[in-house]
């Protein structure tokens, strides 16, 4: 997951250069006469992790926008901590200002997606971002249907 403006930008220059060695690949590979199949079974992992990229840059670039996915279950809470500090355009040094911690305690449970946090602890990163969020519980079964 891109986590900050950074590693955005790092990752669209990743995305570029990606498509131009997949391109010298594929042509390099048909030049050595592999059928297609096999130019397309060489390319696979590149390609992959091409896609893999290229999906966490619209992500990113969603998120900054606002658009959210609700929040299922708790084990996605912290990809959405995540989220908002992006959407809201805080770095990680700036929530951590706020925090009254370390800017790499904020890299460490950004990193962990906040796995294993208290809930005093995820109140306390909410309330940092002015942050307000709206549970609602309902049967598993309603979700199904």
């Amino acid at each position: 997951m891109i986590k900050t403006e950074t590693a955005y930008k790092k990752s669209l220059e990743k995305l570029q250069e990606d498509k131009l060695f997949i391109r010298d690949q594929k042509k390099a590979l048909e030049d050595m006469g592999l059928t297609g199949e096999q130019v397309e079974k060489a390319l696979q992992p590149s390609i992959t992790f091409h896609e893999q990229l290229k999906e966490e840059v619209v992500y990113y670039e969603r998120i900054r926008r606002g658009e959210f996915e609700p929040i299922i279950n708790l084990y996605n809470l912290g990809k959405s901590l995540i989220a908002y500090r992006i959407y809201v355009g805080l770095s990680q040094q700036e929530l951590a200002d706020r925090l009254g911690v370390s800017a790499s305690q904020v890299s460490r449970d950004e990193r962990n997606e906040y796995y294993g946090a208290t809930l005093e602890r995820i109140q306390e990163v909410m309330e940092a971002m002015r942050m307000v969020a709206k549970t609602e519980i309902q049967s598993e079964d309603l979700l199904l249907a």
